[in-house]
């Protein structure tokens, strides 16, 4: 058996040799290590959350997963230092399209709680928190975990212009298929494993791990623009400009709104002026952070 595995990996990496084939290998999850004494890295924690739906406000977390990992100051992933994994029982059945998805059963859950201190410890000596969609994750986490609230936050799907490095999205199994690897989708951990080797993956376009492209876009301050008022009419040139609506929940504005980088602030405000409200107008602008971007509080 052991040589019959030998000889499958000599194959699978003959075949990587050709032009004409690839060949994706099962992902194995990283083993922990022990850091170095001197060894300079900081500390990040790759998040995901099973839910019963998608609305924050009444919607209920039933799976978390969390890997907290070591990086480099290039970007570089140095290591595993250890993994979350817990079920959450939820007070209301679990909705039979969520056990579609994810698998997860309410026997599966049953009489199981997220421990909060227990969270709350494995986040703590993290400088940076990372999901695949942190406009949903982030929102159901600082509901239930306060400790979220003062971290700093990266989107690996949103943050980084997957289609500008070759890839033809962003969904996260496609990522993992490009990075050459196939996993088990939809389990929180699982997803945070797939997570890390697509952050680790060099980037032809840069040469350079994912994970560096997504920390620089993640260090750069956004600006949100608001455009309050727009005339009905124009909500479809607003939607093919990248605009989102808000339903005004949360305190925020009903209204369209986009985020764009300091540069392309002109820019927007001109389109403003001259294609929606065909004046002079001072739209509301908000400053945002990786410490305030994607949370239902901003």
């Amino acid at each position: 058996m052991f040589q019959d595995t030998i000889n499958l990996a000599a194959m699978a990496d003959a075949l990587n040799l050709s032009p004409d084939f690839r060949v994706l290998r099962r992902l194995v999850p990283r083993i922990p290590y022990a850091p170095s004494i001197g060894q300079e890295v900081r500390t990040g924690i790759l998040l995901d959350t099973e839910t019963t739906g998608l609305d924050h406000r009444k919607d209920e977390i039933i799976e978390l997963g969390m890997v907290k990992f070591d990086y480099a100051h290039d970007g570089r992933i140095v290591g595993v230092r250890d993994v979350f994994s817990a079920f959450n029982e939820p007070s209301v059945p679990i909705p039979a399209e969520v056990t579609k998805i994810t698998g997860i059963t309410d026997e599966m859950v049953a009489g199981h709680r997220l421990d909060d201190a227990a969270v709350a410890a494995f986040v703590e000596d993290s400088v940076i928190a990372i999901a695949h969609n942190s406009s949903f994750d982030r929102k159901f986490v600082e509901r239930y975990w306060p400790v979220f609230e003062h971290k700093a936050w990266a989107c690996s799907m949103s943050e980084i212009d997957w289609r500008a490095h070759g890839f033809a999205g962003s969904q996260l199994g496609y990522l993992l298929n490009g990075a050459g690897f196939f996993h088990q989708a939809h389990r929180a951990v699982d997803d945070c494993h797939a997570l890390l080797e697509v952050l680790d993956f060099t980037l032809p376009t840069t040469g350079a791990p994912a994970l560096a492209v997504l920390l620089d876009t993640a260090r750069r301050k956004t600006i949100r623009i608001w455009a309050e008022q727009s005339p009905f009419e124009l909500k479809d040139s607003l939607k093919r400009r990248g605009y989102r609506w808000s339903d005004g929940t949360d305190g925020r504005p009903k209204s369209w709104y986009v985020d764009v980088g300091e540069s392309a602030v002109d820019d927007e405000l001109a389109f403003l002026k001259t294609e929606v409200y065909l004046r002079d107008v001072e739209p509301r602008l908000q400053t945002l952070t990786a410490f305030t971007r994607f949370s239902c509080r901003i």
